[in-house]
């Protein structure tokens, strides 16, 4: 049968005898399986090499189709189940489902909507049969996909406050390539934006003609006006997820040009804007995702309470400024130290203050006043940026709504030090970490170790490729790509006595068992003319220190399109809630050099048995 089939389905493009590799790439496509370019060139010209001509015939072209589509380990798994080693009727598809996919409810209409959406021969699919053909296009499809199903869509309870939730995050959201001399763009927005990130950077200065910048200060990255930013921003905020976004800005505009940054958010953004609290003035907790769909924040210093600024909500504020006082010797945002590369002296200053991390600031510090444009303080409802002195102070002082942006640096001695008081503060804080000022490159640091302690707003430079921002990729995937993931209980509780370094009585062990059975269409090695590699596998944990684990494959020689492993590979992981696992393949180049081929990172929580 799948032999007529496969004809009828390709005898057409083959009336006049013979067809070229481009031809025999559209076909494929038309055969709906995924191919890769770079393995059906080398099939392909394996064969059409031995004869000196560039076109294959319909045999040569079947052979190729069943080089790449019939894989061994397909045909192992269908002849188990399929009592005739040609059909699987839709009883041996249920066993199947139920016994290697772990669907214990899979019945009969479970194995009916798969028939009819996988086979593609239609007389086995009026039988509520599958074929081979139908077996492979299943087993290589979204539904046999590692990442749980119902995790791609939002499943988890969007009702808790925001500081309840990891919320994804960028830093220098205007930078696409270094922090010294790269350029600003628009696209920096852009493309955060449709990777899911909810919290975007805007770095303000004075510009001419009385119209706000967005650059990296005192360096030579390129200039961008704000209010091109803010286009970009309205253009894009929910194209990827429904919830909040926040404008987290880095603010060193005048008075007056802080008028025309109100001007431009109003203007431009309209109802998105958020410009008063829902529900009561009187703020005791943070609303919810759910409250502030479709909404955009700003995250800025302000002058004085909400309830005071909801007050002349109606009044015109045009021209009138307000005063903070802050300590000099640790503005937020470290400025000193985000300057660095261009400011060695100052950054010596910046040292000494970082050594003592929980202390207060000394008595003599010098206050500096800060003048805010009273219009665009009062746009700051949900997210006061607030400087950081210590834990002690925060639980004393703050308020719900006042957050504290922290370097990776102090927050890194944090974790070491002083990891319950930093767990205890992020379950009542938004916490934002950002990356320190002598990574010039744009490159970043390991999120993970701010996530183990709750911090909800880890940024990162999303234009750096590389480990940090796969795992940053891989924890957003979860809970439909929305940008909002639930933090575990044990770090949204008040009272919690969790620390990442001693998980005791959180921890929730969990065996998990990872065989390895093959690889297919890999991307080809650099160092190959041809389509080989030498592959192997790194599977990786990424979570409490304790759970941090790598396991190694053996190396296959000479073989990307279908390298065969069979390895099982055993972990225990004692806080899953914050483990991902990462699944890295690498060409092994020399004895000590393996190549970066790709990778997949998701949640622990998020994989798929089967």
């Amino acid at each position: 049968i799948s032999h007529t089939w496969f004809l009828s389905v390709i005898q057409n493009e083959f009336r006049t005898g013979k067809i070229d590799l481009d031809s025999t790439m559209k076909l494929l496509e038309k055969l709906q399986m995924p191919f890769d370019f770079a393995h059906v060139k080398h099939v392909f010209k394996k064969i059409v090499d031995k004869r000196k001509v560039h076109t294959i015939n319909i045999e040569d072209f079947r052979a190729i189709y069943r080089t790449i589509v019939h894989r061994p380990e397909f045909h192992e798994l269908f002849r188990t189940y399929s009592p005739n080693c040609k059909i699987l009727a839709d009883t041996d598809l249920i066993e199947f489902l139920r016994t290697e996919q772990y669907e214990t409810e899979a019945c009969e209409m479970t194995a009916l909507e798969i028939i009819l959406k996988y086979e593609p021969i239609e007389e086995v699919r009026k039988r509520r049969q599958m074929s081979f053909e139908g077996f492979v296009r299943y087993m290589s499809s979204e539904d046999c996909s590692i990442f749980k199903k119902d995790h791609r869509t939002i499943y988890q309870d969007m009702n808790h406050p925001l500081c309840d939730y990891f919320i994804s995050s960028s830093h220098n959201t205007y930078l696409i390539s270094d922090q010294l001399m790269g350029p600003s763009h628009l696209w920096g927005y852009t493309s955060a934006l449709l990777k899911g990130c909810r919290c975007l950077e805007i770095d303000c200065w004075d510009g001419s003609n009385n119209e706000p910048v967005v650059y990296h200060g005192h360096t030579l990255t390129s200039k961008i006006p704000f209010r091109s930013v803010i286009q970009v921003i309205d253009k894009y905020a929910f194209v990827v997820s429904d919830y909040p976004i926040v404008l987290s800005l880095e603010n060193h505009c005048s008075p007056k040009q802080q008028q025309v940054m109100a001007d431009c958010l109003e203007s431009i953004l309209g109802d998105k804007l958020l410009t008063s609290t829902v529900g009561d003035t009187v703020v005791t907790q943070l609303p919810s995702p759910e409250a502030l769909k479709f909404k955009i924040l700003v995250k800025n210093k302000k002058v004085g309470t909400i309830e005071e600024g909801m007050l002349r909500r109606n009044l015109d504020t045009h021209g009138e400024t307000g005063e903070i006082s802050e300590s000099e010797n640790m503005s937020e945002e470290d400025e000193t130290d985000a300057k660095a590369p261009l400011f060695p002296k100052s950054d010596s200053s910046k040292r000494k203050s970082e050594c003592r991390p929980s202390s207060p600031p000394r008595k003599k510090a010098k206050m500096k006043k800060i003048k805010l444009a009273i219009a665009l303080s009062d746009l700051v409802i949900y997210t006061k940026s607030e400087k950081f002195v210590s834990f002690e102070h925060s639980l004393a002082n703050q308020k719900c709504y006042e957050n504290n942006s922290i370097g990776e640096v102090k927050a890194r001695k944090f974790v070491k030090h002083s990891a319950n008081e930093f767990v205890s503060h992020t379950s009542r804080f938004i916490t934002r970490i950002y990356p320190k000022g002598t990574r010039t490159n744009s490159s970043n640091y390991n999120p993970q170790e701010f996530w183990n302690v709750g911090c909800q707003m880890v940024a990162l430079n999303f234009q750096t490729p590389g480990v940090q921002m796969e795992l940053q990729n891989g924890k957003f995937l979860d809970n439909g790509g929305c940008g909002y993931i639930l933090k575990p209980e044990f770090l949204r509780n008040r009272s919690s006595t969790f620390t990442p370094h001693n998980v005791g009585r959180y921890s929730k062990p969990m065996s998990l068992s990872i065989t390895l059975i093959s690889g297919h269409q890999l991307p080809p090695s650099n160092l190959s003319k041809t389509n080989k590699a030498d592959p192997l596998v790194q599977i990786e944990i990424y979570g409490v220190p304790e759970d941090e684990a790598k396991k190694k494959s053996s190396v296959i020689k000479s073989n990307a399109l279908s390298p065969r492993w069979d390895e099982t590979f055993s972990f225990t992981v004692q806080v899953p809630e914050l483990a991902l696992i990462r699944f890295c393949v690498e060409d092994e180049i020399s004895l000590v050099a393996n190549e970066f081929l790709g990778q997949y990172t998701l949640p622990l929580l998020s994989l798929n048995k089967g």
